[in-house]
């Protein structure tokens, strides 16, 4: 449970009774002012209980702006970090609060899908820590699982991403299972850092059985402690400790993986006996950079050439260590391939550790996006799109493959395909603000205003949180200054800009960012072609594609700087030759 306080006009009670009841079904234990104990001085409890809130809910109203009391709770809630805002009629929270996002619930009536609604929920669970879903997700198989992520035990959090990669994988042992359905390892990490109670987890889940555990790593030696727990009674069916030299974690997780399905009374075929034991490595230092270049690869700040970097050092140590490592070739591989067609570094685009990557094995998908980009590079396009299906056939769940194939299809004009599979792409990795700002771009183009803004606020929020971290990011700030513009914050958005253009001028990928929202949202043609022509000045092909399918610059296409812009850069690339051979 998490403490949340709301403060309000007395003239909002109904509105704040309906926030209070709708927070609580979603487990938060929520604090009104009804709830005043008569012995004691209200200022005295009003300041305990949000000084103890991890989340303070300020319904901003006509009413609420003249309150000296609101005021002065959301001042306190403002300096400790805590503040979340609602806007019940319109009103634009007063100086210095009209600066932080405000959810809109004018209008409201109690309706959970309604976006301002999903933005303050969303808010409120971060502040708080935990991720409620009201509504149990119902089980397909008589037996289900969830893994939650095994707690890192080793006083270091440098240390995380083992711990993690260990979840990770015995999640993907078990899904070998065919008896077996297991709940995906994004889902399950929404519990990650957060005290669960087990039952009330498998009843959201839909879990018939809960795995949880912890990992204390220590120069040489692991020590893995699981407990696998039933869901309805909170009964342990099994629980073991294992004390080893990390020469033999792979022997732990094959030993857990099949204690749980002993435990669970279900029969291992031999096909899956052997899907288990296969790690793709026998090195455990290999694994080891792996886990480590994976967790940068999830965690880090999409839009930063920095992220590709470390990944690409890591990942070539480990396939240094162990040269049959298929998994370690393939995410070199989309390094290479985002540095070079994403970024525009000359570097090799990723092509050789692609094609080895599946020489070992060719069930991995992730290793298909790289031969995807270079062919369309090429202006093979058919033969880039048989590429892209064969990902999806090989993972259709894959964040990465369903962000590829948002791409692709924006590029045939399949607006409505590419929003559903960056829709599945932002539900397994909600902190992707690239795809969520793609969204806004697809959800504008197809009319659905309610969808835009949702995504918008989503794109702000998570840059905001980026940018807390990494200020300098300029792809960030430009996804953030579009997702601004589309909210109509225009001055903020050019805010967001000016600054971008401070802190990283030579962002080509950032400008054309710039040029799209100025076009679409900004009504600035003329700024929008200045950046686009800049952005266009060494673009390759599969640059320039993306251009031109690009719905947010739909009103430059009979501009005739436009068609010069695009012409040259057909030139350079010898585009138009090449098609008309073709």
């Amino acid at each position: 449970m998490s403490h949340v306080f709301i403060s309000y006009a007395r003239a909002d009670e109904p509105m704040a009774m309906l926030i209070a009841d709708e927070l609580r079904g979603d487990g938060f234990e929520v604090w009104r002012d009804d709830e005043l104990p008569a012995h004691r001085p209200y200022a005295e409890v009003i300041e305990e209980r949000i000084n103890g809130a991890k989340a303070v809910v300020v319904l901003w109203s006509a009413e609420a702006a003249k309150s000296h009391w609101v005021r002065a709770e959301a001042d306190s809630a403002r300096t400790a970090l805590t503040l979340v805002q609602a806007s019940l009629d319109g009103t634009v929270p007063p100086m210095p609060f009209n600066q932080i996002q405000c959810a809109d619930l004018k209008a409201w009536n109690g309706e959970r899908t309604a976006a301002g609604w999903r933005k303050l929920v969303a808010s409120v669970a971060q502040l708080a820590g935990t991720a409620p879903d009201p509504s149990p997700r119902e089980a397909t198989g008589a037996v289900s699982i969830c893994v939650l992520p095994f707690q890192n035990m080793s006083g270091d959090a440098e240390q995380e991403y083992f711990s993690d990669g260990i979840s990770e994988d015995i999640t993907t042992d078990l899904s070998k299972v065919s008896a077996l359905e297991v709940i995906a390892r994004n889902t399950a990490f929404t519990f990650k850092g957060q005290s669960v109670n087990v039952c009330e987890a498998a009843r959201k889940l839909g879990v018939t059985h809960v795995l949880e555990g912890s990992v204390r790593k220590a120069g040489d030696r692991v020590r893995i402690t699981a407990q696998l727990i039933d869901g309805r009674s909170g009964g342990h069916l099994w629980a073991d400790r294992y004390d080893r030299d990390l020469t033999d974690i792979f022997t732990i997780q094959d030993e857990i993986s099949k204690a749980i399905v002993k435990a669970l009374k279900l029969k291992l075929l031999p096909e899956e006996t052997k899907a288990i034991e296969q790690r793709g490595t026998q090195s455990p230092e290999a694994y080891n950079f792996y886990l480590l270049a994976r967790q940068y690869w999830i965690t880090g700040n999409i839009g930063d050439m920095r992220r590709e970097e470390r990944v690409m050092r890591i990942c070539g140590r480990a396939v240094e260590i162990d040269p049959y490592y298929a998994r370690a070739w393939a995410l070199l591989a989309m390094a290479h391939s985002n540095l070079r067609y994403a970024f525009r570094c000359e570097v090799d685009d990723g092509y050789a550790a692609a094609h080895a990557a599946l020489t070992v094995d060719p069930s991995i998908a992730e290793a298909h996006l790289p031969m995807v980009r270079r062919l369309e590079d090429r202006g093979l396009y058919a033969e880039a799109d048989a590429e892209m299906e064969a990902a999806l056939l090989l993972d259709p769940e894959s964040w990465e493959v369903n962000k590829e194939a948002a791409r692709v299809l924006m590029r045939q004009g399949r607006l409505e395909d590419a929003a559903a599979h960056l829709e599945k792409a932002v539900s397994q990795i909600p902190s992707d603000v690239h795809a969520w700002a793609r969204l806004v771009t697809l959800y504008h183009a197809l009319g659905d205003r309610a969808a835009q803004k949702a995504a918008a606020e989503m794109a702000v929020t998570q840059a905001e949180q980026v940018l807390a971290q990494d200020p300098s990011n300029g792809a960030v700030l430009s996804f953030g200054a579009g997702a601004l513009a589309s909210l109509g914050q225009l001055d903020r958005a050019r805010d967001w800009m000016e600054r971008a253009l401070l802190v990283d001028p030579d962002n080509l990928s950032m400008r054309y960012n710039f040029a799209c929202a100025l076009t679409a949202f900004m009504d600035d043609k003329q700024t929008a072609l200045r950046h686009l022509e800049r952005s266009l000045a060494n673009a390759g092909a599969f640059h320039l594609k993306l251009v031109e399918a690009d719905p947010d610059l739909e009103l430059l296409r009979d501009d005739p700087n436009y068609k010069a812009i695009i012409s040259k850069a057909r030139k350079r690339l010898g585009i138009d030759e090449l098609e008309a051979a073709i």
